[in-house]
């Protein structure tokens, strides 16, 4: 269900899941459209991807804006049937059913899409992202159900199952063929993002091309609001109840927070993260945030997961690897945080596109 806010109320501080604030774009609250057809701000809300959604756009009137906002919604809630490992006949479970059946299954145009850009990106990270993992995932997210470590063998029996040279690619049919019994997909490191850009995209479809999609923290934007040069975000840092440590200055772009501020499990004293290293098969144990800014969501979202993997040394060197990406690992507890930027990251606040928030900032 998609849920209208109040048009005439300037955006708030928030924060969504420990990822990304969204500040308010302009001093003033938005106004409704005047004589001169300057278009007026509507916000929207809802869950899908089981993460709150919301939509900020600008539009001449709230029946265009609601009819985008829908549509936006819907083709969310359509990939969600593509990606989700949480739907027994979503289009990836029937997909890793046919593990190890000797048949190249038929894929559709998102899944065969987001498919072989991640099977590019698990070769460019060296394999830091890799949506073959299912298996590993699925062992973690149980050892946080039962606060208890996967058993050793069974962690070697799942990454046996994991690696792109597994997966065999039909261009001509734009089919798939797992290759082994047993293997799973988990597209938790990318699909969110894919789902931002293509919500985006929609609402572009609709004629409206100044908008804002936040899905639970990661957010995508398009042109700025009218009579600004950007959108504002601000970073959240690595504790939470802490005020945001960054701001972004976007338009055209995406900014993604990969991090185990709420998603890990403590076992005889130590923290493991949800995320998991492939290699090792362990969930991440150093206590770290990574948030990447990059031209599309897709491509943000898959690499905050694989440099939050590769730790501060090779994930941005990783990072600077990719044109117009630049990267943030905030590592430590307490007051002994880490901040480690790329140099692209460097470069952009000295020109002044992202900015270190004020001390006295409210």
């Amino acid at each position: 269900m998609i849920l209208p806010c109040r048009q005439c109320q300037a955006l708030p501080v928030l924060l969504v899941l420990g990822a990304v604030f969204i500040i308010s774009s302009s001093t003033r609250a938005a106004q409704p459209p005047d004589c001169a057809g300057s278009p007026a701000k509507y916000e929207f809300r809802g869950i899908e991807m089981a993460v709150p959604i919301r939509i900020v756009c600008y539009a001449a009137s709230e029946a265009e804006a609601r009819q985008a906002a829908r549509a936006a919604f819907a083709r969310i809630r359509e990939l969600n049937a593509v990606f989700s490992d949480y739907i027994p006949d979503s289009e990836v479970s029937r997909l890793c059913e046919a593990a190890g059946s000797g048949e190249a299954v038929p894929v559709s145009d998102d899944l065969w899409k987001v498919l072989v850009l991640s099977r590019d990106l698990a070769e460019k990270t060296g394999g830091a992202f890799d949506v073959t993992i299912g298996p590993l995932i699925r062992l973690w997210r149980r050892a946080r159900t039962l606060r208890e470590l996967p058993r050793e063998y069974r962690i070697r029996q799942a990454q046996a199952l994991v690696g792109f040279d597994k997966v065999r690619f039909d261009e001509r049919r734009q089919a798939v063929e797992l290759t082994v019994p047993g293997m799973k997909l988990d597209f938790g490191g990318i699909a969110k993002g894919y789902a931002i850009d293509q919500a985006l995209a929609t609402l572009r479809k609709h004629g409206i091309s100044r908008a804002l999609v936040d899905a639970g923290g990661d957010i995508g934007v398009g042109d700025p609001p009218p009579g600004r040069e950007e959108w504002i975000v601000g970073i959240a840092p690595l504790n939470p109840g802490e005020p945001p440590g960054y701001f972004v200055k976007a338009s055209h772009c995406a900014v993604a927070t990969s991090g185990d501020r709420y998603q890990f499990v403590m076992v005889e004293g130590k923290r493991y993260s949800h995320i998991v290293d492939p290699k090792t098969g362990i969930g991440l144990t150093h206590h770290s945030e990574v948030t990447v800014i990059a031209p599309n969501a897709t491509l943000a979202d898959a690499l905050a997961t694989g440099v939050s993997v590769l730790g501060p040394a090779e994930g941005l060197t990783t990072a600077e690897r990719f044109p117009e990406v630049a990267c943030l690992v905030l590592q430590g507890q307490g007051d002994d945080v880490a901040a480690y930027p790329s140099p692209r990251w460097k470069q952009w606040t000295a020109q002044g596109k992202i900015v270190e928030r004020p001390r006295s900032a409210e």
